[in-house]
């Protein structure tokens, strides 16, 4: 069975936190009796780390997870609760994207409190009418969540406000923190009642259930999991002041797929894990992923679209024909600027006010002809800042009105209480250019919305007296700091900070020709109508299905506490190395060869002591001793570092370079390959790095005899990786007539011979050894990185040649699980060194009959 041994996560994440007593109960798949939930023994199994196969049942089903179900509640007048849909809801609107046989089932919160003593009534009906599981968070643990933790912490930091003082969200609050979790933890639990673990997919929205994916994961270690992010993601430079930065990050990546409105979020992102995990992506087939302990995390990158047949049929409502013969009206000699936003610092509608304000100065011709309609809707948070901005825009506003307006005249409408959606609509159609001024905004549909209401229909064309065969016309000025900003090609895009800038788009959008105005609309109504939600949804879904694609094939385990859960996705035919078993073989076989990298296997990455410990030379000197041994460290360091560094092992055979130079043992002296001898590339390559350092901080260039090392270790790793791709390809294109090869390594460029690897050395040992009649019968190879894989795949091709006995025990191990051709892994450099010592002094007393000569080549 999956692994069910998550209870104490939420402890072992922070110490102390709500308790919460209620009785966990699971629904059944599907509820064939009123009232009565199945329970099901959480202690079976808990104990388990290894996740089995998942079971043949093949029923499609996700579960939505939101903050907020997609559920409107009255009270009627005898005081029940009555529930309907609300249409407006993304979470609803989804469900268009989705084939018609998926079953949907939805988990969030109710908006509306419900007394404890309800909440199982309440459940039940919304779960059998609706398919929704609500979430009940106490009041008072709701507030820290919500309020404090999301609203105070989250959603400033993700628009780019650090809490530099107590007016800007104040400093870290751990209790805030521990309520996150805990409601994230309930999230969970509602989760597992109604899952089928093998079968369902899960997504979840939004920077309110971050760590919602750890709970999972943990609990279901092949969860076919998704995440969408509808906030932006800042820069590292923002995000890494966040107290439990790493935290939130290695929460995200237990999901299978990670969606952003926008390449620059998912960039910032995917810097983020850089700089702060030190994780790595690739871009494959038009797909980023990144490697995260064997499983590749996918990231979508599409903004979310709006519910275009929504609009058409609100359009269509008699009312909303009604309200536009009114505004027509009231608007008859003049144009009319729109805004729509929400009361909050972000909107920038005081910018958008100053900009108006500045419009009318430069151009007193547009005074009574020129109207700004800002639908200020109620802000999501509330606080301070909320209160300032508000009697900030009431007081521009009244500026504005009081200078430049006039009897019948008023050059703005501020319009702050709540409007229907009908009315909103109405407004869109009679707007000449829709204004979207945020400083920062994750997606803002508003743009969208506009676009689609422009289009308007037969009856709304007949109400304004438009001809309804002339083509439609609207512009748009968006703030370029807003995530549909970079999918409306044909808007106006503006710094909003930039009055001057934005004015000249205000005007410039009132003065453009109609032809202009009619091309602009005719793009931007193209996209709009086919990248709905229905699309942004089934794109999401399908990328889900392909990313969790490779679940069945791979075994899973589940390693680390608290928030630093993750699991190891492993093909069935890699695993780890038993010491036991390699001992084992070890001790009952008789001709031996053992072939270790050195860089990343026998020292640690990014050490500072590069040179061989005491502890190495020992225990390489021990394995090389013994007679029916052929031990060779092969590395791509320099003869004379390595001379240097093992002169105090005579035994053991050396190979430099990669295998350039070989060198059997301290009697013997170097030898070369015979592959290459000219060098003259050198002088054309090492000009171009010698620029690349320079204009690289932190950068070095190695020379080699035989080869050139570019190193960006100790660089920016964002700007490393990016000269380091320049650098290649300016190599390959100055050294084509050359025979060399250009490659990247970790933090590294290298330009080599053609044809010099680590595997010359495998393949020379085995030919010599085979020559000589002396097959060997156990052969282990050691190697951490991309160099390495030259050697496991000359000793896995050799398995059933005649170059080896044909009971030989054959050991290709990695260190690190990645992809790699070894079939067996360990995790770090301790646990190589560990297994070396082991096999040094399990066979210290052994035989030495039939002994193959040292100096063997």
């Amino acid at each position: 069975m999956v692994s069910r041994s998550y209870s104490n996560l939420l402890d072992l994440a922070s110490g102390n936190f709500h308790s919460f007593s209620r009785e966990k109960k699971r629904f059944p798949r599907v509820a064939t009796v009123t009232g009565v939930l199945s329970e099901l023994d959480d202690d079976a199994n808990s104990n388990s780390v290894c996740s089995d196969a998942p079971s043949s049942i093949a029923q499609d089903r996700i579960i939505i997870v939101g903050n907020q179900l997609p559920i409107k509640s009255h009270r009627n007048p005898s005081g029940k609760l009555t529930f309907t849909w609300d249409n407006d809801s993304l979470l609803l609107q989804l469900k268009d994207g989705m084939r018609e046989d998926m079953e949907v089932v939805y988990i969030g919160c109710l908006k509306d409190q419900v007394d404890p003593s309800e909440q199982d009534d309440v459940s039940q009906r919304l779960l059998e009418n609706f398919k929704c599981v609500p979430a009940y968070i106490p009041p008072e643990i709701f507030t820290k969540y919500y309020h404090g933790f999301c609203k105070q912490h989250l959603w400033p930091l993700f628009h780019y406000m650090l809490p530099l003082n107590p007016d800007l969200g104040g400093r870290f609050d751990r209790s805030l923190w521990q309520a996150y979790l805990s409601v994230n933890k309930i999230f969970a639990d509602k989760v597992m009642e109604v899952i089928n673990p093998d079968d369902d997919f899960v997504w979840v929205h939004d920077y309110h259930l971050m760590v919602l994916p750890t709970f999972l994961r943990k609990r279901f270690n092949r969860v076919k999991l998704g995440f969408f992010l509808h906030s932006p993601f800042p820069s590292s430079e923002i995000y890494r002041t966040l107290p439990v930065r790493n935290e939130l990050l290695r929460a995200l990546l237990n999901a299978d797929l990670i969606g952003f409105h926008t390449f620059d979020y998912a960039r910032h992102f995917l810097s983020c894990c850089s700089r702060m995990l030190g994780l790595s992506y690739q871009s494959k087939r038009g797909t980023i992923g990144l490697e995260y302990y064997g499983r590749t995390v996918s990231i979508k990158i599409l903004p979310v679209g709006i519910h275009t047949s929504q609009l058409q049929s609100i359009l269509n409502l008699p009312e909303t024909q009604t309200k536009v013969a009114d505004l027509r009206d009231q608007f008859s000699d003049q144009k009319v600027l729109l805004g729509v936003d929400d009361m909050d610092i972000f909107k920038g509608i005081s910018l958008k006010l100053l900009a108006m304000e500045q419009l009318l100065q430069q151009h007193p011709e547009k005074r009574g002809r020129v109207v700004l309609v800002q639908i200020a809707n109620p802000a999501r948070g509330r606080g301070k800042d909320v209160q300032e901005v508000r009697s900030e825009t009431l007081a521009t506003v009244k500026r504005i009105n009081d200078t430049f307006g006039r009897p019948g005249y008023q050059p703005v409408f501020l319009i702050d209480e709540p409007l229907q959606f009908y009315e909103r609509i109405a407004y869109y159609v009679i707007a000449e250019c829709c204004l979207v001024t945020a400083v920062r905004d994750g997606m803002n549909l508003i743009p969208y919305e506009y676009i689609i209401c422009r289009q308007a229909n037969p009856k709304l064309n007949e109400t304004l007296g438009l001809d309804p065969c002339a083509a439609k016309k609207s512009m748009l000025v968006v703030s370029e700091f807003i995530g549909c900003s970079p999918s409306l090609s044909g808007a106006i895009r503006v710094n909003p900070w930039n009055i001057d800038a934005v004015t000249e788009a205000m005007d410039y959008a009132l003065t453009v020709s109609e032809a202009e105005k009619q091309m602009r609309h005719e793009k931007h109504h193209k996209y709009v109508s086919t990248h709905d939600v229905a699309y942004w949804s089934r794109s999401f879904i399908q990328d889900l299905e392909r990313a969790c694609a490779e679940h069945v094939r791979k075994r899973c385990w589940g390693i680390g506490f608290g928030l630093g859960f993750r699991v190891v996705a492993l093909d069935p035919s890699f695993k780890k190395l038993s010491i036991e078993h390699i001992v084992s073989a070890y001790k009952r076989t008789k001709k031996r060869a053992i072939l270790v990298d050195y860089d990343g296997t026998m020292v640690q990455p990014g050490s500072i002591r590069t040179t061989p410990s005491i502890q190495t030379i020992e225990t390489l000197n021990k394995l090389s001793s013994d007679p029916k041994n052929i031990v060779y460290l092969i590395s791509g360091k320099d003869r004379k570092t390595l001379t240097e560094w093992f002169s105090s092992c005579g035994d053991l055979g050396l190979a430099a370079e990669h295998g350039y130079f070989i060198r059997p043992n301290d009697g013997t002296e170097w030898e070369t390959s015979s592959l290459v001898s000219a060098f003259e590339w050198k002088q054309i390559a090492e000009p171009v790095m010698r620029l690349y350092t320079e204009t690289t901080d932190g950068s070095t260039i190695e020379t080699k005899e035989t080869a050139l090392v570019w190193n960006y270790e100790f660089a920016d790793p964002d700007f490393g990786s990016c000269q380091a791709k320049e650098l290649m390809e300016h190599l390959e294109s100055v050294l084509t007539n050359d025979p060399v090869s250009v490659k990247t390594g970790q933090q590294l460029v290298e330009v080599k011979p053609q044809g010099v690897n680590k595997g010359l050395v495998a393949e020379r040992l085995l030919t010599t050894m085979q020559e000589q009649g002396k097959l060997l019968d156990f052969i282990l190879c050691v190697g951490d990185d991309r160099s390495d894989e030259d050697m496991f795949e000359v000793i896995m091709g050799a398995k059933d040649g005649p170059a080896l006995s044909p009971v030989a025990e054959i050991f290709a191990c990695t260190v690190g699980q990645k992809p790699s051709k070894a079939k067996y892994y360990l995790d770090d450099t301790a646990e190589i060194i560990r297994m070396l010592e082991g096999l040094a002094t399990s066979d210290q007393t052994s035989s030495t009959v039939d002994v193959p000569t040292k100096d063997i080549f």
